[in-house]
């Protein structure tokens, strides 16, 4: 199965991406992500990407990460920043330089007090619509998406070859073992995307809990020297329990610049697929979903382009997969 619904940013975005070419520093060289819409490889446009660079692959830029960047209180003041009157003068030149489609936003572009009212901005609900049934896994969100079918065996992630630390991620040995073997959507929202966050498929919000730690970027510039990123920034993880695929992890990464995580729904709640779990403030993000063992068989194009280690972009809505009852095993991907 492959999802070819809607389209992505034809430029590509910022602050993400998959695969890499050869480059001349630590970091890495160019990102190359798949466009479903477009159905071919395209290069990213990196938002501050001199900056990155200079942080993640050299000595003084790491120096200053440790002593500076990394820090709650650098992203606090930086979102701060973007919450004041002034920031409402970036609203245009930001959606000019990279093209963004104002007749999706449900509130016109001129009417944000600030950069960061616009930057979790609300869009109209026919500009993302369902895929398939209720038994069709959707997008949780706007970016590149990058798949691990097995997280035992799986090890084509950003830094080839280390893998994933699930224990870490969810703060919780027991919790930890129950995925173990499962699956994982890695879903990277850039600062161009659209920074709310949805549930790819319906059921009841057991649980929110935080789980604290640094903000580092999560920018594969980031990621390729250290993916532990993933599993020690702070972090929100939700459980959600689905009546076909159980029990269901979402979690929310924080990361350098992002002001704050912001939940819509509360635990308790029976939610619908596609419904509004959140939002990210200033900042590129991710979220990671993680379903148990042979529970979800997911869309071809998912499958092979993350087997290469390149994302795959796609809009929240698109579907992803199809939830089964985990009992057979003889159709695992």
């Amino acid at each position: 199965m492959t999802a070819s619904e809607g389209h992505g940013h034809g430029r590509g975005g910022a602050g993400s991406g998959g695969a890499a070419t050869a480059g001349g520093d630590a970091c890495g060289g160019a990102i190359e992500f798949w466009h479903r819409d477009e159905q071919r490889l395209l290069r990213e446009e990196i938002y501050g990407e001199r900056w990155l660079r200079w942080t993640y692959g050299s000595v003084a830029g790491r120096l200053a990460l440790w002593l500076l960047v990394r820090r709650r209180w650098f992203s606090k003041w930086y979102g701060w920043r973007m919450s004041r009157p002034a920031s409402r003068a970036k609203v245009r030149p930001f959606i000019d330089e990279y093209g963004l489609d104002e007749g999706e936003f449900a509130e016109p572009a001129d009417s944000f007090p600030h950069f960061n009212a616009f930057f979790a901005r609300r869009l109209k609900p026919e500009a993302r619509p369902l895929a398939g049934d209720e038994s069709t896994l959707v997008l949780p969100a706007d970016g590149r998406h990058l798949l691990v079918p097995r997280l035992d065996t799986g090890r084509q992630f950003y830094a080839k070859g280390e893998p994933f630390d699930v224990e870490s991620l969810l703060g919780d040995a027991e919790l930890g073992r129950r995925f173990a073997d499962g699956s994982m959507l890695i879903s990277r929202l850039c600062p161009v995307d659209y920074h709310r966050f949805h549930f790819p498929c319906g059921g009841r919000l057991e649980q929110i809990r935080r789980v604290g730690g640094p903000l580092y970027s999560v920018n594969p510039l980031a990621l390729r020297g250290r993916l532990d990123i993933l599993w020690s920034n702070a972090r929100e993880i939700s459980l959600l329990h689905h009546p076909l695929a159980g029990l269901v992890v979402l979690a929310e990464i924080g990361a350098t610049c992002v002001g704050s995580i912001r939940q819509s729904a509360r635990p308790g709640q029976t939610v619908a697929r596609g419904q509004e779990k959140g939002w990210f403030e200033f900042g590129g993000s991710c979220c990671i979903t993680l379903f148990q063992r042979e529970t979800v068989l997911w869309d071809e194009d998912l499958v092979q382009w993350s087997s290469r280690g390149i994302e795959v972009y796609g809009r929240m809505g698109e579907r992803c997969g199809q939830l089964r009852d985990p009992a057979p095993a003889d159709t695992a991907v």
